[in-house]
């Protein structure tokens, strides 16, 4: 397993409520993202755990793009990734954002 860390800014809070959020299913050969509400509201912390060693730009790439569509700030994300291909890593974090920002 690799594991690292992302750090960036977001342009704006992510808007809603919710403490909360989860997409995906590792174990379907996928990946799973948890969401969690972070301090700093502009602040996006992504933690990566994958089986697919060296892709870190691919990842930094991927999480780039999600941040500037979506402007999650102040979210904290654990990502727990069995193969998952980029499309559907940005297709999970952007389901993630979504059930954040929608009442529970």
């Amino acid at each position: 397993m690799e594991k690292f860390t992302i750090l960036t800014r977001a342009k704006a809070p992510l808007g809603g409520e919710r403490s909360e959020a989860m997409t995906g299913v590792v174990a379907s050969g996928n990946l799973e993202i948890l969401f969690e509400r972070a301090e700093d509201p502009l602040a996006v912390t992504v933690e990566v755990m994958t089986a697919s060693h060296g892709y870190q730009p691919v990842w930094d790439a991927v999480i780039r793009d999600f941040v500037e569509r979506a402007s999650p700030g102040g979210v904290h994300i654990s990502i727990h990734d069995n193969g998952a291909r980029p499309d559907t890593v940005l297709l999970r974090l952007m389901q993630g954002a979504r059930l954040m920002e929608v009442s529970s």
